[in-house]
């Protein structure tokens, strides 16, 4: 469904100027993950004209000294560009943690005059989903809107989601407890690799979490409720580590590349997500554990139009691409049905 929703934006209040680029605080975390503004601009498909450009005007309008370029030694960011990068993760965290309820009067006013929605996805956050989400609204009605695995699934209980996506680890009993196998059917989507988000070239030599504990390394978490959340409470326990060894487990982010990007600018030592992530801001990673990313949906609507388009779209051309170009993702039978069944304790359990 079309929705009007909040967005970040950078200017000068007192002088009425016009924002700075869209792409310019991207740049900063570009610059600050790769070290260099040529390879920075390659990662957002810039020229090396435009992303100097865009630090050209940022710089002129502003009067503040955002990027330090050095000959022989590449890029890095001032200080002022370091506080622009961490106020603007700071004011993205607001808006994920209220967005919903910013957004929820207005998507309800729009989808009331207009909506083409055929199928309603919530879904915890996933880099394939993030590049394929706007043409599967666009050209199919199919509207995914992200949260944790188990908010995703808490609304698709309610039925306020037709569809949840979200991930688990073999042998979870969590959030599959929160699925009946008369009224529930997984689909298969894809397997990914999770694991610590380190510096370029692992100086502190972390090879376990318990490493990250062991030497007091600064941590970025994700969200309560986000499926790698969940993990890392697991791995932790499997490991006789509580939350409080960890020091910056409270300190958290929304998305994959949020972590990433705290690394990368050297906010923290060690995060935890996707190593597709890790590798698309030219970090070193560590896995920890490959999980499955899965959707739901109600049984006696798994052969319905809606849902069956659904299911041929895991599959579809376009999905294949945006997976394969990612490290640590692979397909898994995407569209299949796979069931639910019981364990001996009565637990819930995949087939």
């Amino acid at each position: 469904m079309r929705r009007l929703q909040p967005i970040v934006s950078w200017t000068l209040s007192e002088r009425g100027v016009r924002p700075l680029a869209r792409d310019f605080v991207p740049l900063l975390a570009a610059i600050a993950a790769h070290g260099s503004l040529a390879a920075a601009a390659r990662a957002l498909a810039l020229s090396y004209r435009g992303a100097w450009g865009l630090i050209e005007a940022a710089e002129r309008e502003t009067g503040a000294k955002f990027v330090v370029l050095e000959r022989g030694r590449g890029a890095r960011l001032a200080s002022a560009g370091e506080r622009l990068l961490a106020a603007d993760a700071a004011v993205r965290r607001l808006l994920e943690a209220h967005g919903a309820a910013l957004r929820v009067p207005v998507r309800e006013a729009v989808h009331h005059a207009a909506s083409t929605t055929a199928l309603r996805v919530a879904a915890s956050h996933d880099m394939a989903l993030a590049v394929l989400r706007g043409a599967w609204r666009a050209q199919h009605g199919v509207d995914v809107d992200f949260h944790g695995s188990a908010e995703s699934l808490a609304l698709y209980v309610r039925r306020e989601a037709d569809v949840a996506g979200f991930h688990v680890l073999p042998g979870d009993r969590l959030l599959l407890g929160m699925l009946r196998a008369t009224r529930d059917v997984p689909l298969r989507f894809l397997r990914r690799s999770q694991g610590l988000i380190l510096p370029r070239g692992n100086p502190r030599r972390v090879r376990t979490l318990a490493d990250v504990a062991r030497k007091g390394l600064r941590f970025v978490n994700r969200q309560p409720g986000s499926g790698t959340r969940l993990l890392l409470d697991q791995l932790l326990a499997r490991v006789g580590l509580r939350p409080a060894d960890v020091d910056g487990y409270a300190n958290e982010e929304f998305t994959h590349a949020a972590v990433a990007a705290t690394v990368a600018a050297g906010k923290a030592d060690a995060g935890v997500g996707l190593e597709a992530a890790a590798r698309e801001f030219g970090l070193a990673y560590v896995p920890l554990a490959e999980e499955d990313y899965l959707f739901v949906c109600r049984r006696r609507e798994l052969r319905s139009p809606d849902v069956a388009a659904f299911r041929a779209l895991l599959a579809a051309a376009p999905t294949r691409a945006a997976v394969a170009r990612l490290s640590g993702y692979v397909l898994d039978d995407p569209g299949a049905v796979r069931e639910l069944g019981r364990r001996a304790d009565g637990t819930i359990a995949l087939l």
